[in-house]
């Protein structure tokens, strides 16, 4: 049976591990993301004795927190991972629902051993190997990969304490749709893909704004007749290591695909400097300009939280201390961060090249 075949079936899991049990594997996967799933594969087709664990009750949880109508930037010609094709059109782009799907069928085709519900709390040093402490059980490991990737704890500016408490707030992995947010103004902070993104689309139904504290270069989605990720493919950009003067030039200027700020203006929305401050329903800018708001959106982004990990893995700045995803802790390696080794990392379909790289 190929892995075609298997994505018919659904992945076996096991929802809770035993209680006051410690077993042993060679790996253990913290992640059931894109980045665990794929580096399952490898470690399978290696024949090692692993697991992946995840808190979540479900596979792809962070695809799960993100609105309803995102749509990837990237063709379904470039989102799959090693083994099994992304099903559709290739040219077309793919939903959040599509590819939620698509990683719940890839799970059951490499027949993954996956523990969900199955919080880490904690990671140690255990003679020659590791010890992760679950809530209610203990796993052995001789190596652990961490595969949490780049969205784990909201960022929310300390201004958000200032507003009001009847204005309505929610960070960006709280949006949903449109009919969620209550009737008025809407404030968007965040001036990235996804700030862009849900501002457009509350504009058919609000009065909205966007705060963009930095400008991002905006790139068409489509240039030439080509996918904007053809050219990139075929000029080997996103093939450039962090380690190259272009990639350490790339890697400090993010970039909008498929949005530009002429392209909300033309869908109502009013762009607005940064926010700095806020008191009441009130919401002041950079240039001194103010806003009454009824609701704001903080797509402000995410931190990292590895506090949870017992070993000298970040440097002051809480920076982790990597060269390509090994760290200086013997066995432990992390897997789908964002510039981990290129551009295309933290991407569903590049995130094999480091994932084949861990293994």
């Amino acid at each position: 049976m190929d892995l075609a075949e298997r994505a018919d079936e659904l992945p076996t899991t096991n929802t809770n591990a035993a209680e006051g049990s410690r077993e042993r594997f060679d790996v253990v996967v913290i992640g059931a993301g894109q980045a665990g799933l794929a580096i399952g594969h490898f470690l399978r087709r290696a024949g090692r004795r692993f697991v992946i664990v995840d808190r979540s009750d479900s596979i792809a949880a962070a695809w799960r927190s993100r609105w309803d109508s995102l749509v990837l930037f990237t063709p379904r010609r470039y989102d799959s991972l090693p083994g099994l094709a992304f099903p559709g059109d290739l040219d077309g782009y793919p939903t959040r629902d599509e590819v939620i799907t698509y990683l719940e069928q890839y799970a059951a085709a490499c027949e993954l051993p996956i523990e969900l519900k199955s919080t880490v709390r904690s990671l140690n040093a255990d003679g020659g190997g590791f010890l992760v402490a679950l809530e209610d059980s203990q796993i052995e490991a001789d190596q652990v990969v961490v595969a949490t990737g780049p969205f784990q704890l909201p960022r929310v500016p300390a201004l958000a304490d200032e507003l009001a408490s009847d204005v309505f707030q929610t960070h960006s992995s709280g949006y949903r749709r449109p009919s969620d947010v209550p009737e008025g103004t809407v404030l968007v902070v965040g001036g990235g893909n996804t700030g862009f993104q849900i501002a457009k689309e509350l504009a058919a139904t609000h009065p909205v704004h966007l705060a963009v504290g930095s400008r991002q270069m905006p790139l068409p989605q489509a240039f030439l007749g080509r996918d904007l990720f053809w050219w990139l493919t075929k000029t080997r950009l996103l093939k450039k290591t962090i380690e190259s003067r272009l990639g350490r030039r790339m890697r400090d200027r993010d970039t909008l695909i498929g949005s530009s700020p002429h392209q909300l203006k033309r869908a109502g929305v009013e762009l607005k400097p940064r926010a700095v401050a806020a008191s009441g329903r009130k919401v002041s800018f950079a240039d001194g300009s103010e806003l009454n708001v009824d609701a704001v959106i903080w797509a402000t982004g995410y931190r990292p939280d590895h506090s949870w990990i017992n070993h000298p893995v970040a440097d002051a700045n809480g920076r982790l201390l990597h060269r390509r995803g090994v760290t200086d802790v013997p066995g432990l390696y992390f897997l789908g961060l964002p510039w981990q080794h290129t551009r295309g990392s933290a991407l569903l379909g590049w995130v094999k090249d480091d994932a084949e790289f861990i293994a």
